[in-house]
Formats: structure tokens, sequence, C-alpha cells
């Protein structure tokens, strides 16, 4: 299975336990994360369904290559994501980061307000784990697992305090996740912007692949 279409590919395996679905369209329970997904070649029905979904004016992302938008969509933005695929023997436990649970969920939507890495949701934390580091009682950095699919799982909400920066925690947080998500038998993978060139280097001197040039389309219910 290919990583082309993984919201889909998670929601009809996995993470159905997380889905709200209505023929072939599926999406995420709203407070766990806010992706939509349809078949790789959808039909009207399928964006029918996928409409049906929705509430008039609720916005919501789709992750995936180009694809035709219908009517029943008011396109709000698009912006483009790499994804890449991480090596074999990446992962590597790390002792000071600690399994983070609801309890810590305050502090960890705090952290990701401040440094943007993509969405996370209150219930976000139940699709992990999530691993954390903590200096002085306070939550500097975290990684975890968003989307898992039958043979892959995916590493998201890489972020450390602005204060903490350059000094390694996200590439250690990252290969804590990946120890995580290989000891399951499946293979990590993750995303990042396209104009994120920090980012994107510093995943490729980890030694990630670029698998697939795809885009997060948030579009509006009408």
């Amino acid at each position: 299975m290919g990583l082309r279409n993984p919201t889909y590919d998670a929601l009809t395996g996995p993470h159905a336990l997380f889905a709200e679905s209505r023929g072939n369209a599926h999406r995420y329970l709203p407070e766990v994360a806010p992706f939509l997904s349809v078949p790789d070649e959808p039909t009207e029905q399928d964006w029918a369904d996928a409409a049906a979904l929705l509430d008039p004016g609720t916005t919501v992302a789709l992750m995936r290559p180009d694809f035709p938008l219908p009517e029943s969509f008011k396109l709000d933005q698009q912006f483009d994501l790499v994804q890449f695929v991480a090596p074999d023997g990446l992962g590597a436990v790390d002792d000071e980061a600690v399994a983070l649970t609801a309890d810590d969920v305050p502090e960890m939507v705090a952290l990701v307000a401040l440094t943007d890495p993509g969405p996370f949701r209150t219930r976000t934390i139940e699709l992990g784990p999530y691993l954390g580091i903590r200096r002085a009682g306070e939550l500097i950095a975290m990684a975890g697992v968003r989307q898992t699919l039958p043979s892959y799982a995916e590493i998201s909400a890489v972020c450390t305090h602005p204060d903490h920066r350059g000094q390694g925690l996200a590439r250690r947080l990252i290969r804590a996740v990946a120890a995580e998500i290989t000891a399951t038998g499946r293979t990590p993978f993750l995303h990042t912007g396209g104009t994120n060139v920090t980012a994107q280097r510093l995943y490729t001197a980890m030694g990630f692949t670029i698998t697939n040039r795809m885009h997060v389309t948030i579009v509006e219910a009408v």
C-alpha cells in the first residue's frame, strides 16, 4: 500500500474507530483531527457523501495530490506538502523522553499554538503515543504518532519551544517516536510544508527520503 492517500488508508484501516463515515467518504472526529478523505479516484457520489458528513460552513482539510474540487465545496486555501519516509534503523529510545497523557493536553495545545507544527486538537493525543521532553517541569518539546495506516505510521507535531531550539531535541524525539512505530512493525513517515526548508534539510540529513509531493487543501462545505 502506498502513501498517496494516507488519511483514507488510516480511516478505512487502523483508525476506523476515529472515523465518521458515509459511503466511501470518511473524516476524523472533529475533536481528533481536521482531515477528510475520499478514494483515490472519487466519484460524484463519493463527493456527495463527503458533503453530507459536514454541516454548511464546516472547514476540513484533504491531504493528497491534486484533484478537481466539486461545487459542493469551496476552496479556502491550499499549500504544498512534502512527504518523507524514514530509513531503516532510525528509531532510538531516548531516556529523557516521557510519555504524554491526557493530563498534558493543555500544555501540548499551548506548545503547538506557539510553534505551529500543524493541527493538534483536544483528542489528537488518542492517536498517539506522544512523547515529550520537560525541563524544570515545563514541556519544551514534543512529537508523536498521528495517522496510523496498515503498514505505516505518521510522525507528527514535532515542535520545540523557541527558547530551547538548537539542542537537537526535535531530532531526538523523531528517533524516539520512530522507535515506537517500528516496534509495531510499521514504517515511520512524516510530512512538512513545501516551503519549510529547515525541516526538509533536517529530515534529509536524518536519512529520510521523499516519497510524494502533495497538497493540503482546506475546503469549506457549502
